[in-house]
């Protein structure tokens, strides 16, 4: 039942922006943590930026400085605005949740795939 579905993925300029935003429905029983991951063709999954659910947020180094995530206030969408956008950014775009349980919310680093448990279809972002 439990559902995240990402948007906003689309084709800009080197230097352009982008915003992405990642909804999740359906009834979780306890709290989350947050990713957006990236993935090309042929690569592994790259943690992009994780958000712990509390307060703390951790960037990959390739993004620090240019992306930044944001929640509406009922903390039900998670949006991910991304800045001065370079081509190697071009990619697969996906958002993903862990439980609690986990420890996420302990984590100091971006999670990896290999945490979460709910993914989302995924948006193509395309920078040229």
């Amino acid at each position: 039942d439990v559902q995240l579905v990402e948007s906003g993925g689309g084709s800009v300029q080197a230097g352009g922006s982008l915003r992405l935003s990642c909804v999740l429905s359906g009834y979780i029983h306890r709290r989350v943590c947050m990713s957006w991951f990236r993935q090309t063709p042929g690569k592994e999954r790259e943690g992009v930026v994780s958000f712990d659910g509390i307060g703390r947020t951790e960037y990959a180094d390739s993004v620090k400085g240019r992306f930044t995530i944001s929640q509406d206030n009922a903390k039900h969408i998670m949006n991910l605005q991304m800045n001065s956008l370079k081509p190697e950014d071009t990619a697969m775009y996906y958002c993903a949740a862990a439980h609690f349980s986990t420890g996420c919310y302990q984590r100091r680093h971006v999670l990896g795939p290999e945490d979460m448990k709910y993914w989302g279809q995924g948006t193509q972002v395309t920078v040229s």
